[in-house]
C-alpha cells in the first residue's frame, strides 16, 4: 500500500544546497516509487531579503557575510558543483556572480503552486536551473518569465502577477510562519508538519527518513 506523505520544502531560489536537496529528494522519492507518494509544497525563504535590485558580487557577499576567502569560496563552489553532478544538477563552473533578490520569484513559485504541485515543481527547477546553471538575474523579470515558459506555465499571467505585487502578502506570511517556528537555515524539509530534515542531504538519507516516516504514519 502506498502512503502519501506531505513534504514543504522551505527553500530559497538563492541557495545552492537547496538545489542538491531538491535533487536528492526526487532521486529519494523515484526509488520509492510503489511505496512512498509525496504531496510537496514549495515555501518561501530568503537568504538575503534586504538584497537591492542591483545585487551584489557573490565573492564580495560571501567574504561580508561568512569571512570566508576567495580561495574558500573557489573550494565550495567545486565541492557543490561535483555534488549537484552526481545529482543530475549542471552547476556553472564559475559560479553565480551575483546574489540576487529572489521575492519575485517566491511570488511565482506561489502562483505556480495554486496551479498544482507538478507546476510548482517545474518552475522551482527552471529556476534554479536560470540561476545556478546559467548565471541569470533573479532581479531580471524577463529571466524569470523565461522560466516559467520553459516549465510550461502561461507567461503572460507570470506578467500580470510580477506587474501587480500579486502574493505579496502570502508570500511574506508563510516566510514568517516557517521562521517563527524556528526555521533559520536551509534547505529544510518539513514531512507530515513535524518530521525535520535539514541541510542538502544525500538520497539515501531522504529514503531512509522518508521510509521511517511512512511505515510510522
Amino acid at each position: 500500500m502506498t502512503k502519501t506523505l506531505k513534504i514543504d520544502f522551505v527553500s530559497d531560489v538563492a541557495c545552492p544546497w537547496c538545489a542538491i536537496g531538491l535533487a536528492s529528494l526526487d532521486a529519494a522519492l523515484k526509488k520509492l516509487e510503489g511505496e512512498v507518494k509525496a504531496d510537496v509544497h514549495f515555501q518561501p525563504f530568503e537568504l538575503n531579503p534586504q538584497m537591492g535590485p542591483e545585487g551584489q558580487d557573490v565573492t564580495e557577499h560571501l567574504t561580508q557575510k561568512y569571512g570566508s576567502t576567495p580561495e574558500q569560496q573557489a573550494a565550495n563552489r567545486e565541492a557543490i558543483r561535483q555534488r549537484g553532478e552526481a545529482l543530475g544538477f549542471t552547476f556553472r563552473k564559475e559560479g553565480r556572480g551575483r546574489v540576487w533578490n529572489t521575492f519575485d520569484a517566491h511570488r511565482l513559485l506561489h502562483w505556480a503552486g495554486e496551479q498544482g504541485g507538478e507546476q510548482q515543481h517545474a518552475l522551482k527547477m527552471q529556476l534554479l536551473k536560470a540561476y545556478h546553471g546559467e548565471g541569470r538575474s533573479m532581479a531580471d523579470h524577463e529571466v524569470l518569465l523565461d522560466a516559467v515558459a520553459s516549465a510550461g506555465l502561461d507567461r503572460d499571467a507570470a506578467r500580470e502577477v510580477l506587474v501587480s505585487g500579486r502574493f505579496t502578502q502570502e508570500v511574506r506570511e508563510r516566510e514568517q510562519f516557517y521562521q517563527s517556528h524556528g526555521i533559520h537555515a536551509v534547505p529544510s524539509v518539513i514531512v507530515n508538519d513535524r518530521h525535520l530534515i535539514q541541510g542538502g542531504q544525500p538520497p539515501e538519507y531522504f529514503e531512509a527518513a522518508l521510509k521511517q516516516i511512512a511505515a510510522e504514519a
